[in-house]
């Protein structure tokens, strides 16, 4: 019988966006995409690198500035602030904003529920400063 060569599993899109973000933010400052596929164990190929660079970069998840003739790279917000973007965006794109954040608040566990009323107070509390 051949023996069957196993292909590797294929990463989501998400999955891969979360390593390349992972190891920018290991990073001790800007990093060039080759430093990024090296961290990562060069199973990935420097143009894929590259197209993850590129969609976080126009999601607003990483910034870039010139190395050279290449780019260097950097996170612009940490995990929390990242997944708070996409809340935003997602809010953004639907057309009854009351009725998103209503079903959101009413899905809330008691203590996340307990977490958020204090966080709005803190807001309104500096609002008043």
């Amino acid at each position: 019988m051949a023996e069957q060569r196993q292909r590797p599993r294929r990463r989501g899109q998400g999955e891969l966006e979360a390593l390349v973000l992972s190891a920018l933010r290991e990073a001790d400052g800007p990093a060039t995409a080759g430093w990024v596929q090296e961290r990562l164990g060069g199973d990935l190929a420097y143009t894929t690198v590259i197209t993850i660079l590129t969609r976080l970069l126009a999601k607003g998840a990483v910034t870039r500035e010139r190395a050279g003739r290449s780019f260097a790279w950097t996170p612009a917000s940490d995990q929390a602030g990242l997944a708070a973007h996409k809340m935003r965006k997602v809010l953004d794109s639907e057309g009854d904003r009351e009725a998103v954040l209503a079903s959101f608040v009413t899905g809330l566990g008691p203590d996340d529920e307990r977490l958020l009323r204090e966080l709005l107070g803190q807001s309104r509390n500096e609002g008043e400063d």
